[in-house]
């Protein structure tokens, strides 16, 4: 797998050919902004509990995304950090988050089950919900 990591922070992925899970490494505190984005044959992945922070855009654009695995001392999730993710159909947000960025879910139409624990003191615009009001 090829992850580009600075300091702790997973920047960039560079998408291979054929892609089952990806687990992103142990150690890694935070996933950068746009890290993800336009990975199209991402289908599943598996983010450890050293991630703290989702960065913006981050999982952008990863349509055939159906799986997600969210760290359970995960702060923040960034502005549309899975914008377009079509085909994720449910998500759970475990309660150390206190953040979600403007339009993270925007764009996910088979999204029917999204768990949002009483931590989050902030959620700019949660679009999959405003969306369809």
């Amino acid at each position: 797998m090829s992850f580009k990591i600075k300091n702790g922070v997973l920047v960039k992925y560079k998408e291979e050919n054929e892609i089952t899970d990806i687990v992103i490494p142990n150690g890694i505190t935070s996933i950068g902004d746009s890290a993800f984005e336009d990975c199209t044959k991402l289908t599943s992945i598996i983010i450890p509990d050293s991630v703290t922070s989702i960065g913006n855009n981050t999982f952008c654009n990863c349509r055939n995304l159906r799986s997600i695995t969210i760290p359970d001392n995960l702060i923040s999730i960034g502005d549309n950090a899975f914008k377009d993710c079509i085909l994720l159909t449910s998500i759970t947000i475990p309660d150390t988050v206190t953040n979600i960025g403007n339009g993270a879910f925007r764009g996910c139409t088979y999204l029917k089950s999204i768990i949002i624990p009483d931590s989050i003191t902030n959620i700019l615009k949660l679009s999959i919900l405003l969306d369809t009001i």
